[in-house]
């Protein structure tokens, strides 16, 4: 019996991307598939960030195929492909930013920005290319978290060239302001500040855009909504109630306005105490999992409220950049991944593949 690419579809069935849980030819990443006497090359591509995993599939690929008869070699290229992804109705996508994803909380206090940045720097450590956009007019925060320092420049007096910190690009008031001098704006000028910051920034071909949300339901929350292609939300909250009654209000709007939550992340879920080892939920316990199941969503992952998270962040070297191997910053990245996952398994934006019409009267 000859070897087919049938065969080889049918051995790839029993290899499960340990990513999204299903097998890598019913996800349709297995591409290209050819067999020459014995000899087998294939491409695997992935449509999210996995850097660290490329290595691991690509071996079980090669067990799997060479576990049948008459396979004499296997060559198997596992790559990454991100893409746009729908947004809502009527908003068009931003040149050079293929997905936006809005990192939002219902109230202050719950560790939405350092959350933001350190699934940005997950990201970005995966492999994608990453910017953040600080949506917090009043109070910025990422300069500081991802240890940038100075003024953008500007080639042409209009767009501002974005900053970078550890690999990701990034785009704040905070950059333009002394860092004592407070914002007293009303909405109308904070809205549009939101809007040159996002569309006067020079991103630089973003798979990922991740908006640091400011806390509430507000004049700059409804702006993100309707003018800003959102690809998809994430909500942060704690386990108390209260941030979860603010945090709910925070879901019910975005999907009021058709954006698709992506999940929640709950934070300060425990804290361990470093001398003893003993767990303690100090602000409740289940209440991320159970908003989660309220409301039919995905629970991403938990985070502990931990004294380093806070002093890293704060020192501009967060988490992830700062103890790549432990264990808080693995599970960024799996919440990262997760959520890389959720926005590819969405309907691709395909407004690019139409012409535009133009009616002329001739």
């Amino acid at each position: 019996m000859s070897l087919t690419v049938e065969h080889i579809n049918d051995a790839l069935r029993n290899v499960i991307d340990p990513n999204t849980g299903k097998d890598l030819v019913s996800s349709r990443s297995v591409k290209n598939v050819r067999v020459d006497d014995g000899e087998v090359t294939l491409d695997v591509v992935l449509g999210y960030p996995a850097k660290s995993q490329l290595d691991v599939i690509r071996k079980a690929v090669i067990a799997a195929i060479r576990q049948l008869p008459g396979v004499s070699n296997v060559s198997a290229n596992v790559t990454m492909n991100i893409v746009s992804h729908a947004v809502q109705r009527g908003v068009k996508l931003l040149p050079n930013v293929k997905n936006i994803i809005a990192v939002a909380s219902g109230k202050g206090g719950v560790g939405k920005s350092t959350t933001a940045v350190n699934l940005a720097l997950a990201l970005a450590a995966e492999g994608a290319s990453v910017g953040v956009l600080d949506a917090d007019i009043y109070g910025p925060s990422q300069p500081m978290m991802l240890g940038i320092t100075g003024r953008p420049q500007s080639a042409d007096g209009t767009t501002i060239e974005p900053m970078e910190g550890h690999g990701v690009q990034a785009s704040s008031i905070g950059f333009l302001i002394d860092d004592d001098n407070p914002m007293v704006w009303r909405g109308p000028m904070v809205t549009g500040a939101l809007e040159q910051l996002l569309r006067q920034t020079n991103w630089r071909d973003l798979d990922y855009l991740i908006v640091d949300m400011p806390p509430g339901t507000g004049d700059i929350q409804l702006t993100l909504s309707q003018k800003v292609p959102v690809t998809g939300a994430v909500i942060v909250t704690t386990p108390q109630d209260i941030a979860l009654l603010d945090a709910r209000k925070g879901l019910k709007m975005f999907e009021k306005v058709g954006i698709p939550i992506l999940g929640i992340v709950e934070n300060m879920s425990t804290y361990v105490c470093p001398s003893c080892g003993h767990t303690e939920h100090i602000f409740g316990h289940g209440g991320g999992e159970k908003m989660c199941a309220d409301y039919h969503v995905e629970f991403l992952g938990a985070l502990p409220l931990n004294l380093s998270i806070r002093e890293q962040a704060d020192a501009g070297r967060p988490t992830v950049v700062a103890e790549p191997d432990g264990p808080i910053a693995a599970t960024y990245r799996a919440i990262a991944r997760k959520i890389a996952i959720k926005v590819a398994e969405k309907a691709k934006d395909m407004s690019s593949k139409f012409p535009s019409i133009v009616v002329q009267n001739t």
